[in-house]
């Protein structure tokens, strides 16, 4: 494995009960100046924000609000988040919600602390260097955005999705009680265990030499999400399943199966180029492209393809080869995606291949991608191609 230094600031508190317990305590750790960002109001209409209006209130809380945040997080709601940040001089950002607010509000907090434009960390101009400190209450399970430094927000305006990642931007502390996520739609819900997996899957195919474990680790998460996801998608009231499903969420991308590893994440910047254009679902994006992605490289990846085929998705190896054995693994991971309702094709949204070269260019925007196997733009053209139906 590589040589790696692992750090995880964040204070994870997990399940019934932690919010009243101890919100109150973790918030008068950073001031009293809070600014709330959520999404369109669902935290309203369950009560989770009269549940966090009375706990603030009741620590002397002034509290300032940032509403709407979009489901692939626009960067000119960050821009309204830092401006109240600054003008009122905000000491806590609070984001609750799925992982599109939680990325909005670690932009908001690194936004605060800078004098320019916050897109320049996402184009690479400038790095986070300072941060307001941030809390989360997470709603629903998909990102990991909880327990990690990462951040993804659009330029609606350029038509670019970008992420960056900072140690500066781990949030303090984060809040997961699966019964949150109770409320969650089936089709969020389908996403979200798409996006889970493609996390795992983004580790998985690592360049880094002997990492057994990681590689366990990683198979015992996917096995466990394949096992709950159809019982969840079936009785969306499966508190149980909510649970697991939340667990692995967090555990896919805050570090642990990461550690000495070198993922590829090719598939990450192909679908942000896809919703940068389309603004579909980032899970469903996933659950389309990940599949081809496999396929595509199954030459350069034969190997870590046809042991994820036999160890999670039961492949029996006899009398084929290692090609074989992949691309069987392949499929059973597009069966298993369609039989719990995740899009199998850009066709599903209605996407044609109009803008195949645009979205193929946004792609590589920093120069080719992924490390299984190096890709320009023509392989990435390729790629897209092959999801359209």
């Amino acid at each position: 494995m590589n040589p790696f230094r692992f750090h995880n600031p964040t204070v994870l508190y997990y399940g019934a009960g932690q919010i009243e317990a101890h919100l109150a305590d973790e918030v008068r750790k950073y001031g009293r100046k809070i600014l709330l960002v959520y999404g369109g109001g669902s935290i309203k209409r369950f009560g989770l924000y009269d549940k966090v209006m009375g706990i603030l209130r009741d620590a002397g809380c002034q509290v300032f609000e940032l509403a709407g945040i979009e489901p692939n997080p626009r960067l000119s709601s960050v821009h309204k988040g830092v401006d109240i940040c600054k003008k009122e001089g905000v000491e806590l950002v609070l984001a609750v919600g799925g992982g599109s607010v939680l990325d909005a509000g670690k932009a908001i907090a690194a936004g605060a602390k800078y004098d320019g434009d916050v897109w320049n960390f996402y184009m690479r101009k400038d790095r986070v260097k300072d941060a307001l400190p941030l809390g989360t209450i997470l709603t629903l399970a998909a990102t990991g955005s909880e327990m990690n430094g990462n951040t993804v927000v659009t330029n609606w305006e350029t038509k670019d999705k970008l992420g960056m990642g900072s140690p500066h931007l781990y949030p303090r502390f984060s809040f997961c009680d699966p019964a949150n996520t109770l409320t969650v739609p089936r089709d969020q819900t389908v996403y979200g265990i798409a996006d889970i997996m493609s996390h795992v899957f983004e580790n998985y195919f690592s360049t880094a030499p002997n990492t057994p474990y990681q590689e366990r680790m990683a198979e015992g998460l996917l096995q466990t999400i394949i096992e709950t996801a159809p019982r969840l998608v079936e009785n969306l009231q499966d508190l149980e399943a909510r649970e697991t499903v939340m667990y692995c969420g967090t555990m896919a991308l805050n570090g642990m199966i990461s550690m000495g590893t070198a993922g590829d994440w090719a598939t990450h910047a192909i679908e942000h180029a896809i919703s940068a254009i389309y603004d579909i679902p980032h899970g469903g994006g996933l659950a389309i492209v990940f599949p081809r992605w496999m396929e595509y490289v199954v030459d350069d990846a034969g190997d870590k393809l046809a042991q994820l085929a036999i160890r999670v998705f039961g492949v029996d190896p006899s009398g084929k080869s290692k090609r074989e054995t992949a691309l069987e693994g392949v499929q059973r991971l597009k069966d298993f995606f369609r039989s719990i309702g995740a899009p199998s094709s850009l066709a599903d949204y209605g996407i044609g291949g109009e803008n195949i070269s645009v979205m193929a260019e946004k792609a590589v925007t920093f120069g080719p991608i992924g490390r299984i196997r190096k890709l320009e733009k023509e392989d990435v053209e390729r790629i897209l191609r092959a999801c359209l139906n």
